[in-house]
């Protein structure tokens, strides 16, 4: 269980090194440049992973192949918005603000896969999006196109999730993760070629940074979720929001202000709430586990 949460703190440290490089690269670059380059690498990973476990034909087969091409469809856009929103949004507003993720995930659940969600759930993602108001309340962050970027993605990527608990009933996490792997690669590529631009040697550099640190991040992560249960490991997610001040002051010289900060504050507590509501449930037998992301993190 230590090695477990050990390598997921070491995965989401890597993660936010790599989202503060993605910020560096799309002042000057396309997101969908980014995006499509990020899957070269995870698409040659995934097939990597797959292709020892069985052949890749026997991967492909899914009893719900709409909904493993739609998962794959959703990460990619998950990608395309946080990638915009780090054009104009500071890192740290923008991990707590994508943070709201596992909130949405509790309320998309509910028509996917036909969950009760009681007064008590209801209430904590109630708090949780007054969190992120708190954030862009007057005065605060500017509401432009990069907060509701912000937004979009962690709407996609809780979307994802709840897919990815739906498919997991009937398809394996092989099959899952060359569907993903495979339909990101394509998806990215078909439009990620129509904003290429040429790259000098030192965003080269911060683009082979970004593959490496994108395929050593999942790795771990996928190590991790094999020695500790994902709903043990989900909490601590929540570290990407301190690790992500730490990266935006020490990289880009800026500082969350406090109230900010408190938004921030708000919408963990309000998630680890819900989790802590979820755990309860799944011991009295009324709800399954938490989600189990793949990735562990939206990025």
């Amino acid at each position: 269980m230590a090695l477990g949460i050990g390598l997921s703190l070491l995965a989401i440290i890597i993660f936010g090194i790599q989202d503060a490089i993605s910020k560096l690269l799309v002042q000057d670059y396309s997101p969908f440049q980014i995006a499509m380059m990020r899957f070269w690498a995870f698409a040659a990973f995934s097939l990597f992973l797959v292709a020892r476990q069985g052949p890749l034909t026997q991967a492909f087969r899914s009893k719900h192949p709409w909904l493993q091409a739609l998962r794959a469809l959703l990460l990619v856009v998950d990608i395309w918005f946080f990638a915009a929103s780090l054009q104009t949004v500071p890192l740290a507003e923008l991990q707590a603000i994508t943070l709201v993720y596992p909130l949405i995930t509790t309320l998309v659940a509910i028509p996917i896969l036909g969950e009760k969600v009681g007064v008590f759930r209801f209430a904590a993602v109630f708090v949780g999006f007054c969190g992120a108001l708190i954030i862009v309340r007057p005065g605060g962050l500017p509401l432009d196109l990069g907060v509701a970027y912000a937004v979009a993605s962690a709407s996609c990527y809780a979307v994802y999730l709840a897919l990815t608990r739906k498919v997991s009933a009937d398809d394996t996490t092989a099959t899952s993760m060359v569907y993903v792997g495979v339909g990101g690669l394509v998806l990215t590529t078909a439009v990620g070629v129509f904003f290429w631009q040429p790259l000098d040697m030192q965003s080269g550099l911060l683009i082979l940074m970004v593959t490496i640190t994108s395929v050593a991040a999942h790795g771990l992560m996928m190590v991790a979720m094999s020695r500790a249960p994902a709903s043990a490991l989900q909490p601590f997610n929540y570290m990407s929001l301190p690790w992500g001040i730490v990266l935006s002051y020490t990289v880009f010289g800026h500082l969350i202000d406090p109230i900010a900060l408190v938004g921030g504050a708000v919408i963990v507590g309000a998630g680890l709430v819900v989790m802590a509501r979820e755990r309860h449930l799944a011991r009295r037998g009324r709800n399954t586990e938490p989600v189990e992301a793949e990735e562990g993190t939206p990025h």
